[in-house]
């Protein structure tokens, strides 16, 4: 089975390839000769979502899935959440995000925070959505080199250190991602 990713996010791809394991061959974006980014504009994950996998099966006819994902911290009422990549601004970095982030949390007594991840896969013009949560807490300053986005600053339930310390099979272990992969490679494999 082909399908396509709709993202240009490599360090994505790298983490998707490694969680569906050969199952499936995946093509991004790029591989599809698909040269644009697709905006997400909207309020939700589930409708950014939707918009980039809609766009994609409208411009191919083929079978794609798209993942969007937030930081969601409970003391700032679930911000910076769609957001995230653009948490400091629309040309942000990583790092600058991360720094508004610590910023903004300096009052705080809770750190509680939660990656979410949603795809939206369409299959023949139909949409299936599968979620994956990773409960976790800010660390009180960056640390580790790996990973990409807030991983210098989440620590996921069960775990003494950052994602940005993990190496990837670790990671994968607690992954919100890899917990919304896993639904839509069983779903695809029980066809």
């Amino acid at each position: 089975m082909q399908l396509i990713f709709a993202t240009n996010n490599q360090h994505k791809v790298q983490e998707v390839r490694s969680l569906l394991n050969n199952s499936f061959t995946l093509i991004t974006l790029a591989e599809a000769g698909i040269d644009r980014d697709i905006p997400e504009p909207h309020a939700t994950l589930e409708e950014n979502a939707r918009e980039k996998s809609m766009t994609i099966y409208q411009l191919t006819g083929s079978d794609c899935f798209s993942e969007d994902t937030g930081l969601e911290v409970a003391a700032l009422g679930g911000a910076p959440g769609v957001h995230s990549a653009r948490y400091a601004g629309a040309q942000a970095t990583a790092d600058q995000n991360i720094y508004k982030l610590l910023q903004t949390l300096t009052s705080q007594q809770s750190r509680a925070a939660q990656f979410r991840t949603v795809i939206s896969l369409i299959e023949q013009g139909t949409e299936i959505t599968f979620e994956g949560i990773c409960k976790g807490h800010i660390a009180e300053t960056p640390s580790g080199k790996k990973g990409f986005g807030y991983d210098p600053v989440f620590i996921p339930e069960g775990a003494t250190r950052c994602f940005a310390e993990m190496d990837l099979e670790e990671k994968n272990q607690y992954s919100h991602r890899r917990k919304a992969f896993d639904q839509l490679k069983n779903y695809l494999l029980s066809k």
